[in-house]
């Protein structure tokens, strides 16, 4: 964040000033939307979510160090009061980037966002000073308080964003221009809302490379034809990525080594090296060469960025996140979200870890799979079943059912049990579980089985 005083930002966003005695006075640290995460000189950011409402924190985050907040109506401290705090904030957002000009790099996708944006900072900062979006804010909030932590020594600004239905990503596109914009995949994740398959979803996530300029790069997805689609859609440079033989940045002699870590040759235009990943699962590779991709763009060299790859971590909670338990249990936390494909991967991921072990799976629902979810569910079931699973607690009514109903019908011996909500699906996996267990948890964030995985990693 640059500094600015109160009153320079209420001309950007429009606001009045209420309770403010120095409209001079600066900000001169990121913005937060979470009162706990105001820090000294920040700007306190208050929105009405389904569970809370900021405006009710406004006097503690003011305490806590903010010098002002930005809200809807005065709330009896510092305010910068607008009609709509989420527009304000990204026009705040767009005034930031105009003056400091870092090189903005946009990713979407429906799978793969958040761990393909952590493995890409991780090789851009070792290269210049980089941010990058903080676990998945990938949406009109959280992209422009991203936006608003970077300052005039940012020289990459990498975003996340996410699309819920079409026009989402012209928006936040509007906020942050991109030179660079990446196209992971396109699957079934919130086809809900975008229509009624891939191609609705492919129509949203295309958006990203209408956006590009002339000079700029859109980065897709070689192995998926939805994606590839995308290339008549912008004017900018193509760089393809992925498994195939005819993608400029790939992989060749994939491989697994240790305990499920994918380790393969990147080949780019301008070499190969050597990549070991620190990630489990293979479907990994796929999230590696996209950030190589962006990397290759930028002009980096293949082994800056093959180095960059091998020595990075998992840097987000929620995603294959590997707790080890005194008694031998290996507890894989997934429960970030979920959908067919990263519940595919997924799984795959924790059968390759556990090798000859005991398994079992903790699944929950896969929210907004529109008409297809009952069907969507039973293939988790039957997937579950075929890839050796000892295992299987199904958690809550409805389609998760179908997925209990698919696994017990396969044929397959996998001890199949239902638990009607998260406390139940504790207490089954705790009565269950067996030293030395492989213990995987996944479902859509709205179940809350993060606090079953969590539980389970404590215990």
């Amino acid at each position: 964040m640059i500094p600015m005083t109160l009153e320079r930002i209420a001309r950007v966003v429009g606001a009045r000033l209420h309770d403010v005695p120095d409209p001079r006075a600066r900000v001169t640290a990121p913005a937060a939307a979470d009162s706990r995460e105001v820090v000294p000189g920040g700007l306190f950011v208050a929105t009405a979510g389904a569970r809370a409402d900021g405006h009710d924190h406004a006097a503690g985050a003011v305490a806590g160090g903010a010098v002002a907040v930005l809200a809807s109506r005065p709330v009896g401290v510092p305010a910068l009061v607008v009609e709509d705090v989420r527009l304000a904030i990204g026009l705040l957002a767009g005034h930031l980037l105009e003056h400091i000009g870092p090189t903005v790099i946009g990713l979407t996708g429906s799978v793969g966002k958040t761990t393909t944006k952590d493995l890409l900072a991780q090789v851009l900062e070792r290269h210049a000073a980089t941010v990058a979006t903080d676990r998945s804010f990938n949406n009109e909030l959280g992209l422009p308080l991203t936006v608003l932590r970077a300052d005039a020594g940012t020289r990459y600004l990498v975003l996340e964003m996410g699309a819920g239905r079409k026009g989402d990503l012209t928006y936040l596109t509007g906020i942050a221009p991109p030179r660079i914009g990446l196209v992971l995949n396109v699957g079934t994740a919130h086809v809900e809302r975008m229509g009624t398959g891939p191609a609705d979803v492919a129509e949203a996530k295309g958006e990203l490379v209408e956006a590009l300029p002339a000079d700029g790069f859109a980065l897709l997805n070689a192995d998926d034809p939805y994606v590839m689609g995308m290339a008549g859609r912008t004017g900018a440079r193509i760089l393809s990525f992925g498994r195939s033989a005819r993608a400029q940045v790939r992989a060749e002699a994939v491989r697994t080594i240790g305990r499920a870590h994918p380790a393969f040759e990147l080949v780019t235009p301008s070499g190969r090296a050597p990549v070991e990943l620190g990630l489990i699962g293979e479907h990994q590779v796929g999230n590696a060469l996209a950030a190589a991709a962006v990397a290759t763009a930028l002009g980096l060299g293949v082994t800056e960025i093959a180095d960059g790859l091998t020595a990075a971590r998992r840097r987000s909670a929620g995603r294959l996140e590997i707790v080890e338990r005194p008694d031998g249990v290996t507890v894989v936390d997934d429960a970030y979200n979920a959908s067919p494909e990263s519940m595919r991967a997924g799984l795959r991921a924790a059968k390759a870890l556990a090798g000859t072990r005991r398994t079992v799976a903790v699944l929950g629902a896969m929210g907004q799979q529109a008409e297809a979810s009952r069907a969507r569910h039973a293939e988790i079931g039957r997937l579950v079943a075929d890839l050796g699973f000892d295992v299987l607690i199904a958690v809550g009514a409805g389609d998760p059912l179908a997925t209990a109903e698919a696994a017990r019908s396969s044929g397959r011996d996998v001890a199949v049990h239902t638990a009607e909500d998260v406390a139940g699906a504790l207490a089954l996996a705790t009565a269950l579980l067996e030293p030395g267990d492989v213990v995987f948890v996944k479902a859509s964030s709205e179940i809350g089985l993060g606090a079953c995985a969590r539980a389970l990693a404590r215990a």
